[in-house]
């Protein structure tokens, strides 16, 4: 830029750079905030920043989000929480054996770790805030205000498998029993027959080029909050259960360092959707589940107790706008469990020849014993 235009720069309208300003996406709006001291300023007003949340998040735009997100810091400081995914570049080298037994006299919760921190974290302080896009069109947006099914019989939350499944939350009034639709409308490809898409995948890979998860997770107590999706999915299945069933997998590797024994566990986001119209006039898709859990090394779900406090460890952990680092993380974790599950797998086959070759061994015994 010349010296001439920073002079004409200086003598905008502020109403007009402000116009700029909030066209900008969050990315955009930061390197901006970078060029001189007019956008720096002017880059510090909240009403720029809550309209990028709302254009990324359309669940913010509810009135009771927006109270919540002043109160943990303003809409910058929750874009700049929440848009960088979760990396973990040093995933342990963990082998199934580590795992220690518990002793017969503790439960499993009560031999991990001190109970005084799981009271300090309670269900009601955490917020989901989840959004789904198709081609850059929101298809679903809720907010889940505390876990659902928390607060029932004493300690079956703690020592049950952790599970948030959003369209069974029956949330403030609003309907969550049914899903969201895709049909030819959004950018479908039309299917002549389920029989012909399992030849060629077209509608599993739109679907799978197409959708966008975001899951946030806010702590209202400790005034923090991170996006636990991976955005893109990681994975998936077709077909399965049934042939009209596509599942997603989204998710990240969250910190557990003295919470569980393999010190780190995957967040597990599943998505299905299930076909209800195949033609070659019409296609679409149902929505029928999303839901949270997470999984430790062995892909045990953890208990309710210690995903409480993984979920908290998980709103300071590290984060990068760098979406290959994050899928990188993913892969050496699932290379790091598929190794774990070979090693048991091996493990268990020796174990197994020993027990037959002992029977046999005590067989010939008693056999020579008794001639």
């Amino acid at each position: 830029m010349s010296v001439g235009t920073a002079k004409n720069m200086t003598t905008l309208n502020s109403d007009l750079c402000y116009d700029i300003l909030k066209r900008l996406d969050g990315a955009t709006l930061a390197s901006a905030s970078c060029t001189c001291a007019a956008f720096s300023s002017m880059s510090k007003e909240e009403r720029l920043w809550e309209n990028v949340c709302s254009s990324m998040w359309p669940s913010t735009k509810r009135d009771d989000v927006r109270s919540l997100i002043s109160q943990i810091g303003g809409f910058k400081k929750f874009y700049a929480d929440c848009f960088p995914l979760i990396v973990n570049r040093n995933v342990p080298e963990f082998t199934w054996s580590d795992y220690p037994e518990y002793p017969e006299e503790l439960t499993e919760a009560e031999y991990y770790g001190d109970f005084d921190e799981f009271h300090s974290v309670s269900p009601s302080d955490f917020v989901s805030m989840v959004d789904i896009r198709y081609k850059d069109k929101t298809i679903c947006s809720e907010v889940i205000w505390g876990i659902p099914n928390a607060n029932g019989f004493n300690g079956w939350f703690s020592n049950c498998p952790f599970r948030i499944d959003l369209f069974s939350f029956p949330g403030r009034g609003d309907d969550h029993t049914g899903g969201a639709t895709l049909s030819v409308a959004d950018g479908l490809p039309l299917v002549t027959s389920m029989e012909r898409e399992r030849k060629d995948g077209k509608l599993w890979q739109e679907l799978r080029d197409g959708i966008r998860l975001s899951w946030i997770v806010v702590n209202t107590k400790a005034k923090k909050a991170a996006n636990l999706s991976s955005w893109s999915p990681l994975g998936g299945q077709r077909h399965w259960p049934t042939e009209k069933d596509f599942l997603l997998r989204f998710g990240s590797i969250l910190p557990a360092k003295d919470i569980i024994p393999c010190q780190m566990v995957e967040c597990i986001l599943a998505m299905k959707f299930q076909v209800t119209e195949a033609s070659g006039v019409e296609t679409s898709l149902k929505l029928t589940e999303l839901c949270m859990q997470l999984g430790d090394m062995e892909g045990a779900h953890i208990n309710g107790r210690n995903s409480l406090l993984v979920l908290n460890e998980a709103l300071s952990c590290d984060r990068s706008k760098n979406y290959n680092l994050a899928l990188e993380s993913c892969h050496l974790y699932s290379k790091v469990r598929s190794e774990i599950k070979e090693e048991k797998m091996r493990y268990e086959s020796r174990l197994d020849k020993l027990w037959i070759l002992g029977g046999i061994t005590a067989f010939g015994t008693l056999c020579r014993y008794f001639m």
